[in-house]
């Protein structure tokens, strides 16, 4: 039995959280279009009749602005130690940037395979590019594999899981089959909210807004989940909650469903919008929303 951990890392919105959902078959981290969508690090783990891989999917590295945007940071660098494998996604249709070469600086010593993937091939309009962009590729580090990839479309997944479990090492699995994830069912919840205000609210970055469920009730067929939405400015919490309550409404309906095929039954949602100025700065509201571990 092939098993090990395999972590993910790249800049914000290279399809890191995408390609996790891909891999796994449902959705387990949430996506957007804006980047520093994911902020916590979520193992997802994948199983076939050989193997377990426990793919770790991290924070985009980017330039901090705020203690909120050092805490990713150091999330992502962690989860780079102790690993048997490493992602490298890249955006292929943006290319290989500056941010690309600073994570490849901090990546290259850690003494682990490195995987170059090149994700979002589906956005190349001449295919006849790729092979020339391999090529120019492969001169900036020695690594393990080059894989062109599409997380979104699931292109050249096969090829992929075959190459990783070249470089696991034999042993059992660490989790049962029933495991899923390390991450609660509750951080999932204040997620799906998360995603549908980043989906239907624009006008700001991805920092200034986060979700946590402040009750959890299961019964037999019916879930009651109550999610806090915190925002550090009263305009943001205007927004979210929109003309009469209409967008709040919509932001709720549409979790709801999202919340409904994880659990597989009938959720009340109720969701409220709370402002704390300045939160992305304060350490004492990163535990109180999950952000940050009780010993980090």
């Amino acid at each position: 039995m092939k098993c090990g951990f395999v972590s993910l890392v790249g800049r914000p919105n290279v399809g890191k959280s995408t390609l996790l959902n891909s891999l796994l078959g449902m959705k387990l981290a949430i996506t957007s279009n804006v980047s520093g969508t994911t902020r916590n690090v979520i193992q997802g783990i994948y199983n076939d009749d050989d193997s377990q891989i426990i793919f770790i999917d991290t924070p985009g590295i980017h330039k901090p602005t705020h203690k909120l945007g050092n805490l990713m940071n150091k999330k992502a660098y962690n989860n780079t130690e102790g690993v048997d494998v490493i992602l490298f996604l890249v955006d292929i249709y943006k290319g290989f940037g500056r941010g690309d070469e600073f994570i490849l600086d901090k990546i290259k010593d850690c003494g682990v395979p490195v995987f170059l993937l090149l994700n979002k091939v589906d956005q190349l309009k001449d295919k006849s590019v790729l092979l020339g962009k391999i090529e120019e590729l492969q001169k900036k580090y020695d690594f393990a594999e080059i894989i062109p990839i599409s997380a979104k479309k699931k292109d050249n997944f096969d090829h992929l899981i075959h190459s990783l479990k070249k470089y696991l090492p034999e042993m059992d699995k660490i989790y049962s089959d029933e495991d899923l994830t390390n991450v609660s069912t509750r951080f999932i919840m204040a997620e799906f909210v998360r995603e549908k205000v980043l989906e239907l609210t624009r006008q700001e970055i991805p920092h200034s807004v986060t979700c946590y469920v402040e009750n959890y009730e299961e019964e037999e067929n019916l879930v009651h989940i109550q999610v806090l939405i915190v925002v550090d400015r009263e305009n943001i919490k205007k927004i979210i909650i929109g003309k009469g309550g209409a967008m709040l409404k919509e932001i709720g309906m549409r979790a709801r469903h999202d919340m409904e095929n994880f659990l597989g039954k009938k959720v009340y949602l109720e969701t409220y919008v709370k402002t704390l100025k300045n939160w992305r700065d304060e350490e004492k509201y990163f535990l109180e929303l999950g952000l940050k571990e009780e010993d980090e």
